[in-house]
């Protein structure tokens, strides 16, 4: 299985598609992730739906209705991630809200997500000062562990992140949740240079990456990835009458990014 640390030792800025599993079905989101891949995505980030997404706004919580409608569970959610690593070498992280992770247990969790093929776990409303709680048991697994830093995270809080991160930071740029902008913030890049200052752990740059430039932009500044998540989901809600357009336009998007890093 490939790991982060192949990703970002080979030089290039990786590329993060993220897709909600399960939408806007469970074949058809294979299809989409599969043609992400092969137009060149580095890395999966994937997420479970959730009903109450707080850090996500309009675009993927629509997602998450479309996926939970179609019946996506955890459970199942984990078993098509087992059948997206029968099929591609890649690494993949999921994106999560503690409640599911609560629900399932939390040490059962974790290992049935390490035997599926998944490289690490963000819990998106679990901060950093909590990190104990599922810390050990990520690492217990064989898990990478990923964590957030914002535009107001301090410098010492980011050497706190740094301190229990093995995959990479993620590093939100602005104050506020998912969603496409038109521009690349001053505190994205703020928040990029701010933490490759103070520690050698990748830095993966999301929320509101939705132009090639803005992912060109992030790459000049050191960004290690960036993660391009609302742009790409939005694709699905555009073309839910022609699935198979939405994995052309997917597709499409995916190697303008490539072709912009």
């Amino acid at each position: 299985m490939s790991s982060y640390k192949q990703v970002f030792l080979s030089g290039k800025v990786a590329l993060i598609p993220f897709f909600v599993l399960g939408d806007p079905d469970e074949q058809t989101c294979l299809e989409i992730i599969g043609a992400a891949i092969d137009a060149g995505a580095d890395i999966l980030e994937l997420g479970i739906p959730f009903s109450d997404p707080i850090a996500d706004g309009p675009t993927i919580q629509k997602a998450d209705i479309r996926a939970l409608r179609a019946g996506m569970t955890p459970q199942k959610a984990l078993t098509l991630i087992s059948r997206i690593e029968e099929r591609w070498d890649i690494p993949i992280g999921l994106l999560v809200y503690y409640n599911l992770v609560w629900h399932f247990g939390p040490e059962a969790f974790y290992k049935q997500a390490a035997k599926a093929g998944v490289n690490s776990v963000l819990i998106a409303d679990l901060s950093i000062d909590d990190a104990d709680e599922v810390y050990p048991l990520a690492r217990s697994a064989g898990l990478d562990t990923v964590f957030m830093v914002s535009p107001n995270s301090s410098d010492e809080r980011i050497r706190l992140v740094a301190q229990k991160t093995t995959g990479f930071i993620y590093a939100v740029s602005v104050l506020g949740v998912t969603g496409a902008r038109d521009t690349l913030s001053q505190s994205a890049i703020d928040i990029i240079t701010r933490t490759k200052r103070v520690t050698t752990v990748p830095v993966c740059l999301g929320f509101g990456i939705s132009r090639p430039e803005h992912a060109a932009a992030a790459a000049a500044v050191g960004a290690d990835g960036v993660i391009v998540g609302s742009k790409l989901v939005g694709l699905v809600e555009q073309n839910l009458s022609d699935k198979g357009q939405i994995v052309r336009s997917v597709r499409q998007l995916i190697l303008q990014f490539r072709s912009a890093l």
